[in-house]
């Protein structure tokens, strides 16, 4: 592995739900000189045996059984026997045979529903069928991304190479701990070892400050809180961020993050498919399962193009599917009022800062799938998110922080009448006449911006950018069985200890060297952890018995420690914020100075 004097470029990957980004720009530049951060073309599969680049990396992988395709169909340049397709070629194609389509991968990296571990996907394909996990899925796209680079980049000097380059992979804001564990093990998967990750928000608030230049100070005051909205195609994010100054310096901090939100442009593309075909319907034309599906990809096409480059409407195709539903392929449209309507009142509609996201009377027997929000409706948890946090001299008189800019990000966002919506529903929440609307704090790039971004991240951290304060997004604990006698029937307590708190750096470290616990080894065991969103001044070592509310589970550990049988050795605490932002806890014997490291990731909670 080279050092970091032997860095040629710093990279920054935008691992999306619907398209993945990468961006460089050199390591080594002149003070003088002003950075250039590159979009590179990705080579990819744009038709049967042909390659195209592309500035976007369609997140879709296409995993044919080996009789289903003919010799060639999914060669690439570095890879002529490879049994799988990544890019354009395989969401088109996946589109017309979706059991062999795997798509929103980093959904499912996150989904504690299954085991992302295990070979799940396509979700809903044939039993015979070639399978991956969520891991392998994932590290998929990255090695296609690595092997891309490589063969663009690096044939005539392997010092290139994007292995041997300084890495920003970015992840959601809302990700937990597991979730970003899970994706550091894709890149290693994927010959990726050397990564960092980065919030998806701060990431795009970086390429706003790469994109203003010097004026970036023009554009915000001392004071400002500003809330980045980032939808993607799959999560939607939200971010606030404060400015404040420090020895007549401008300061930037991250002080809130949201909820992990499984709802963005999967969710959108399906309610205008609903609306396409409900039109449809009335005009005696059912669609099959089948045929929605396909529907689902073509008003995603639709509304990507329309979104980007206008229009009164757009085109959708539906392929036939029997005799017995729909002889032919049927064309219809989707227009930019079933764009506009749709998302504006479905996904943003009105709302008072006191209401809060729907929750649905569940089922009893679901499908195993993806945990969707089951409230859509953005407004509400813009609500509830900034009803969670602290008072900060910005609140209004109904007891809620409201940001005075807003920072959009994400392709959907391009629409103006959506930023307006945001805009006046916050502005509405002031509740107070005559003060100032929030206002957007203006950007052009709302589709590369992620990528941008974590390279300008690369060059702060070798002090050549500003850099935001920030730190873990949410504060976490382990699980303590209380010391208190038995009760036939009622089951120990578990106290909630907190191991890292809200803003704990990477790269730093803590420990409870006062505080001693008994670690049970040599016979299975189980370690709970949890986290909060919202109580951001627990302290390391700071002991929750009541956490019902306020803290969540996150995962539990099943394993067993080596040691003797039953024995339980006096221990105390360590953690670790690694450089590339995972949580290590370290379990320290008091006898013999033994180290136990607890991984997050071994056995999933409620896996299948």
């Amino acid at each position: 592995m080279s050092n970091d004097h032997d860095q040629k470029y710093i990279i920054g990957i935008d691992l999306g739900t619907t398209n993945s980004v990468v961006a460089y720009t050199e390591a080594e530049i002149n003070e003088t000189e002003r950075h250039e951060i590159h979009i590179f073309k990705i080579p990819q599969l744009v038709g049967a045996g042909s390659i195209g680049e592309q500035e976007f990396l369609p997140s879709f992988l296409f995993l044919p059984g080996l009789h289903d395709i003919t010799k060639g169909e999914l060669a690439v340049p570095w890879d002529e026997e490879i049994s799988l397709a990544v890019g354009k070629y395989a969401r088109d194609r996946g589109a017309e045979v979706p059991q062999y389509l795997i798509s929103s991968t980093k959904s499912w990296l996150c989904h504690t529903g299954v085991d992302r571990n295990k070979p799940v996907l396509p979700w809903e394909g044939k039993e015979e069928q070639p399978r991956l996990s969520p891991v392998e899925a994932q590290a998929a796209i990255l090695k296609h991304i690595k092997e891309a680079w490589n063969y663009v980049m690096a044939q005539e000097n392997d010092s290139l190479r994007m292995e041997y380059q300084e890495i920003f992979l970015t992840v959601p804001a809302s990700f937990d701990v597991v979730a970003r564990n899970l994706t550091v093990e894709a890149a290693e998967r994927a010959g990726l070892s050397q990564i960092t990750l980065l919030e998806e928000p701060q990431a795009a608030f970086y390429a706003w400050i790469d994109a203003s230049g010097n004026d970036w100070r023009e554009n915000v005051k001392v004071g400002d809180i500003i809330l980045v909205v980032d939808i993607g195609g799959g999560t939607s994010d939200f971010s606030l961020i404060r400015v404040s100054e420090e020895e007549g310096k401008m300061v930037i901090e991250r002080i809130a993050v949201g909820e992990h939100l499984l709802v963005g442009g999967d969710n959108m593309d399906l309610t205008l498919a609903y609306v396409v075909a409900g039109r449809m319907a009335s005009q005696g034309r059912k669609l099959s399962s089948y045929q929605m599906r396909g529907l689902c990809h073509g008003c995603r096409t639709a509304k990507e193009h329309m979104l980007d480059k206008g229009g009164f409407s757009h085109p959708v195709t539906i392929l036939g599917r029997g005799s017995s539903l729909i002889g032919g392929t049927i064309k219809t449209e989707l227009t930019h009022k079933d764009i506009e309507n749709t998302l504006i009142n479905g996904f943003f509609p009105v709302c008072d800062s006191s209401d809060r996201p729907i929750k649905q009377r569940r089922t009893g027997m679901q499908e195993l799938g993806l945990s969707y929000t089951s409230d859509p409706a953005l407004t509400h948890h813009l609500a509830q998110f900034l009803s969670q946090q602290e008072p900060t001299g910005a609140e209004t008189e109904n007891n809620i922080v409201c940001p005075t800019a807003v920072l959009f990000n994400g392709g959907v966002m391009k629409a103006r009448s959506l930023r307006n919506r945001v805009l006046d529903v916050l502005s509405s929440w002031t509740g107070k006449e005559g003060k100032q609307p929030v206002r957007e704090i203006k950007k052009n790039d709302f589709d590369f911006a992620v990528a941008r971004g974590a390279v300008y991240y690369g060059l702060a951290r070798r002090g050549k950018g500003i850099r935001i304060r920030s730190g873990l997004a949410r504060t976490y604990y382990i699980g303590v069985e209380a010391a208190i006698p038995s009760v036939p029937g009622v089951p120990t307590p578990i106290k909630a200890l907190c191991v890292a708190p809200f803003g704990m750096e990477e790269g730093t470290e803590a420990a409870l060297p006062e505080k001693e616990f008994g670690l049970v080894v040599g016979e299975p065991v189980k370690f709970d952890f949890f986290c909060s969103n919202t109580r951001h001044h627990d302290i390391i070592g700071t002991v929750v018995d009541d956490w019902e509310g306020e803290i969540e589970e996150v995962t539990t550990l099943e394993t067993s420690l080596e040691g003797e049988a039953g024995t339980i050795i006096p221990v105390t605490l360590e953690v670790k914020i690694t450089e590339v932002g995972a949580l290590e806890i370290w379990c320290v014997s008091r006898e013999d100075g033994q180290r136990f490291k607890l991984e997050f990731n071994v056995r999933e909670r409620e896996a299948i």
